[in-house]
């Protein structure tokens, strides 16, 4: 059985750390470390090999109201960032990177201007960009999970291959937050009909999940985002990271 990459998520909403649940942030939640760049620290201490920010400010504001904050997290572990939340323009992307941001993960920019979407994968370089794909009930959603695209995930994922996307992560924004597994399906078919290398988000509850989305590991999906089951405590003395990637179960 091939490794997989687990990822945790911290999500950030007015400078603190929140929980999501189907795309919903909520403040003052009493499991989560309020301050997101001490949960960095943390995970990072856990054997974390990457990190996945998702800025809620920016994704529905378009505001730069966190970016001390990503940057101070970028600058605080020695390990990837991934920033995903209101990249609207290649401006946008470039002051991301700037910040020390590792990849990007752009939504909606790429299905309103695939143009501009194209620009900042030459600029950057694939390896540095990977499109979200956000589902509701098999159709892609954009603008903060909020408007319908009337798109088939797979016939979209297979569009921005050809904008030069190499990799996606996927989420079932229904399954997010909810612990309730994962749209393994629908990852697998998008690894699938690209071809490019798939990361799979929301749904994750256990060691039971993590061992499926491992055995689909073979189709394409080579990592996972996981929030609400880490934060939990839902992995025991969380070596969750040691035994994903060492492919035993």
């Amino acid at each position: 059985m091939s490794s997989i990459l687990v990822i945790p998520s911290i999500d950030i909403k007015n400078g603190k750390t929140v929980r999501v649940v189907q795309g919903i942030p909520e403040l003052n939640c009493p499991e989560y470390d309020n301050d997101p760049v001490e949960m960095a620290m943390i995970w990072r201490t856990e054997n974390a090999k990457a990190i996945h920010v998702v800025d809620f400010n920016a994704a529905h504001d378009h505001s730069h109201t966190n970016f001390e904050i990503i940057e101070e997290i970028c600058n605080s572990v020695v390990i990837p960032v991934q920033y995903g939340g209101g990249i609207r323009n290649f401006e946008d992307a470039k002051e991301a990177i700037n910040l020390g941001v590792y990849r990007l993960v752009i939504g909606s920019l790429a299905f309103e201007n695939p143009k501009e979407f194209r620009r900042i994968i030459e600029t950057f370089g694939h390896s540095k960009i990977a499109a979200a794909i956000d589902v509701v009930k098999d159709e892609v959603v954009i603008r903060g999970r909020k408007q319908k695209t009337g798109c088939d995930p797979v016939a979209y994922a297979k569009d921005l291959v050809k904008l030069g996307a190499s990799r996606f992560i996927v989420t079932d924004v229904e399954k997010n937050g909810m612990m309730l597994g994962p749209n393994i399906e629908l990852s697998k078919n998008i690894a699938i009909a690209t071809g490019k290398h798939v990361t799979l988000s929301g749904g994750v509850s256990g060691y039971k999940d993590l061992a499926n989305v491992e055995e689909a590991s073979k189709f394409g999906i080579d990592s996972v985002i996981i929030g609400m089951a880490l934060y939990q405590n839902k992995f025991p003395c969380q070596k969750i990271w040691r035994i994903a990637e060492s492919g035993i179960f």
